[in-house]
């Protein structure tokens, strides 16, 4: 490899990095515009993953659906299901109808409204 190859790939990589933060600030300052940055970044996986399953406003997804994304998939499931439970309790999650299965809608139309604080530390 020459030495001009070697510049060219290091600021091929430079370029790729600076691309990807550039788009993880912007990511980051959407997030705080619709007041995610208050979920942990499991939680913000997890709503968004559900979200981004349903094709309807107040569509039903199950729990199954959500946790089988890769975004989630590598989590445990007692974590999967700590978060499930702090988006209900922010009611940024909530069962579907009278079920106590493990179906939600995701209240899309709360994001951006102040969300209610957890008790967490």
């Amino acid at each position: 490899m020459t030495t001009e190859t070697f510049f060219w790939k290091d600021r091929v990589s430079m370029e790729k990095l600076s691309s990807i933060f550039h788009l993880r600030e912007m990511l980051r300052q959407l997030e705080r515009d619709v007041g995610l940055d208050e979920l942990t970044r499991f939680e913000r996986d997890v709503l968004l993953v559900a979200h981004g399953l349903c094709r309807t406003p107040g569509e039903i997804i199950r729990s199954e659906q959500i946790r089988e994304h890769p975004l989630v998939r590598h989590s445990g499931q007692a974590t999967f299901y700590r978060a499930i439970r702090s988006l209900m309790e922010r009611g940024l999650l909530e069962r579907a109808g009278s079920s106590k299965a493990k179906t939600y809608v995701v209240r899309s139309d709360l994001v951006g409204v102040p969300l209610p604080l957890s008790d967490k530390p």
